[in-house]
């Protein structure tokens, strides 16, 4: 089995999925942080691809950046000076080639997540 990465984002404050949120993903070394790619989310929450598709999949430790504060801004979310939520990272080890997915439940004070299937 080959890995690969995926990824949804629930806004739950307003109960849908959230839509045209921009997410970045970096490999980590060490303290080297290598972009990988950018994505925004779909209307259902979540990308287009994958993450990391099998054939660019590695094992290793990765960060997510959600950019969170200016999908809430676009939303309509009064905005606070500065956002209690900008940009959410996500750091997490990727140790096996298995199905990784990392999903966000956001709010504008508060997001959650975990190791989804």
């Amino acid at each position: 089995m080959s890995g690969y990465l995926t990824t949804h984002v629930l806004d739950t404050a307003r109960g849908c999925p959230a839509e045209g949120l921009k997410i970045e993903l970096y490999r980590l070394n060490g303290d080297t942080r290598t972009k990988l790619k950018t994505l925004t989310t779909n209307s259902d929450g979540r990308t287009d691809e994958q993450i990391l598709p099998a054939s660019e999949f590695a094992t290793g430790e990765y960060e997510l950046l959600f950019h969170a504060g200016a999908y809430l801004d676009a939303c309509g979310v009064p905005k606070e000076d500065p956002r209690f939520l900008d940009i959410v990272p996500i750091r997490f080890g990727m140790s096996d080639e298995s199905h990784y997915h990392v999903p966000l439940l956001l709010s504008p004070f508060g997001y959650g997540t975990y190791r989804g299937s």
